[in-house]
Formats: C-alpha cells, structure tokens, sequence
C-alpha cells in the first residue's frame, strides 16, 4: 500500500508540474525569435542583456502556443505557454497589465494556485505560471513555465501592454519612422473631425495608443485609462499588425522603433514616409504628442476593439469585480 502511495504521489507530482518545470534553453548566438520556434513544452529562453532597459511590451500568440518578451524593442525572452481550452477560449486583443501578485489563488477554480499573477481583465485572464501540456488546456488564462513567469514578474510593470493574437507567425524587428510627428492640419482629411480628450481621468502612468482598423478608430490609454479617441485611418495594408515603441526623445526628436507581431513573418522595411499613412484629427495628434514619454507604445491592429463585434474582440478596459 505504501509504494502504491508513493507511485500515486509521483504520478501526481508529474501531472502538476512535469511539463511546467522551467527549462532553459541556451540561445548559443542564435536569436531569440529563432530560438523560439524550436522550444518544447515548458521550455524558454531568457536574454535580458540584449537590452537592459526600455519600454517592455509582450506579445502572446494563441495558434503557435508561444510568448515574446520585448524591451525597448528587442525581443529578450520567448517562452512556451498554455491557453484557454476550447469553450474556455483565451480573448485576443491589447491588453494591459492590471495587478500583480506573486503568490495568488483562483477564486473561481478550487482555489488553485496561480503563481507570479499578471491581471489582463478583471473578468479573470490573466499570465501566471502552470501546467504546460503542449497545447490549449487552460479556463482562458495564460500559463507559464514556473521560472519563466518569475523573470517576467520580475521585468513588468503595472500598465504593461500585452498583445494577444492568434495568426500563426513570430513576431519580426525593424525600425520605424517618427509616426507621432505632427503633420500639417492640410494634409489630412479628419484634419477637424470631433474627438474626446480628457486627460485628468488618469494623471500618471505608462501610455499606450492603440489604433484599430477595423474600426477607424484611435484609443489612449494612460496606465489602462482611457483618456482620450478619435478616427482614425490607416492607408494601406496592416499586414496582421505592428507596435511602435518610443525609445527615447532628445534635441534630435523622436526615435521609435517598430515590431511586427502578425503577418508574413518576415522583416518589414519601413519607407520614409510612411507615417504619412496616418489620417487623426489635428488637435488630437497634438494632444497626443503631450502625453507620450520614453516608453510610451502605438499599436495598429486590425481588429476591432469592440466587444461583441465581428471577429475576435479585443478587451482594453474593464471596471468589474475579480473573477479571478
């Protein structure tokens, strides 16, 4: 009976956290979005030093069952995850992060543990370390290698934007043209469109604009308020989707970089003047410039960010009580 006890016990051990032990996976001069596409189950890679500070954004894909980190920019971890199961499925769209806690229990699934919990919605999605299978299996959450989840707790912030997306590609690098520089109030044809600013619903924190095609419209987010829309209207096709991130911001002005999270998977060459393709009312452009710092992030996406709407939704903000 013992050593039935016993077996019983590791087959246990094995189910909870086999697949989810943390195994780190040398990049040996690789890239790290090469890295990724050959990681197993509970596997992940971790290069902090390619860019020890900057804005941080994460971009989760459901079809390829993966998560990439970027810092400034360059992409810093990859790891491997588990999401919602089917009639559990996992929402896509931009995110921010809400609440951290290290150590946290479901309210709603027996008390589980959720290690390392980063918040997304308030309706109960959210990244934190579990069972990693190889496939969907979790109630709409975002499960991580154990280690994995504590380097990412360890590299976020409160407002972070997260990305979840289900195309199947890996996200690509490039440099990005200044696409928040004002254009003259003529060459634009919402030039004196009506739009709403108000940014004393929320005074401080990272910010992000996040531009839907589908819809035509431009959100801001300030620390996962919104502050501020318009219409908005991209030229041309968004090929899946793209964020900028602003680097910094000195005498010589602004300086973005741009990561593609959606589309062809491969490297996007950015013309001049490619920030020309953007049509928002004046006033609110320039509203826009007063609000964004180092770190701020613009994402264009084409989905809609409406909830119940065509295709997938994307939630931005919710005032609910916790499900989680």
């Amino acid at each position: 009976m013992k050593r039935l006890t016993l077996s019983l016990t590791a087959a246990a051990l094995l189910s909870l956290h086999g697949p989810a032990l943390a195994q780190q996976v040398e990049l040996k001069g690789r890239p790290v979005l090469q890295a990724v596409e050959g990681l197993k189950p509970g596997q992940y890679v971790w290069n902090p030093e390619a860019a020890p500070d900057g804005p941080v954004l994460m971009v989760v894909n459901l079809a390829t069952q993966r998560a990439v980190l970027f810092r400034n920019g360059v992409p810093i971890g990859a790891s491997t995850i588990s999401s919602g199961k089917p009639g559990y499925d996992t929402p896509t769209g931009v995110f921010t992060v809400l609440e951290k806690k290290q150590e946290h229990y479901s309210k709603t699934y027996n008390n589980a543990p959720m290690p390392n919990m980063q918040r997304l919605t308030w309706k109960g999605i959210a990244l934190h370390a579990g069972n990693l299978p190889g496939y969907p299996a979790s109630h709409g959450c975002i499960r991580l290698p154990m280690k994995f989840s504590s380097l990412l707790f360890g590299a976020t912030k409160l407002g972070m934007t997260v990305i979840i997306t289900s195309l199947p590609v890996t996200p690509n690098r490039s440099e990005a043209p200044d696409f928040a520089a004002p254009i003259a109030p003529n060459t634009t044809t919402l030039a004196r469109a009506p739009y709403e600013w108000n940014p004393d619903k929320s005074k401080s924190g990272p910010v992000s604009v996040i531009v839907s095609t589908s819809d035509q419209r431009a959100i801001v987010l300030r620390n996962g308020v919104e502050i501020g829309s318009a219409p908005a209207r991209v030229a041309g096709a968004v090929n899946g989707g793209w964020a900028y991130a602003l680097r910094a911001w000195d005498d010589t002005g602004q300086h973005w970089l741009r990561l593609q999270f959606a589309g062809s998977g491969s490297g996007m060459e950015v013309a001049p003047g490619e920030g020309n393709r953007f049509d928002t009312p004046w006033d609110f452009k320039h509203a826009v410039q007063t609000v964004l710092r180092p770190g701020s992030i613009i994402i264009v996406t084409p989905q809609s960010l409406k909830a119940g709407s065509s295709g997938s939704s994307a939630t931005v903000i919710e005032n609910e009580e916790s499900a989680l």
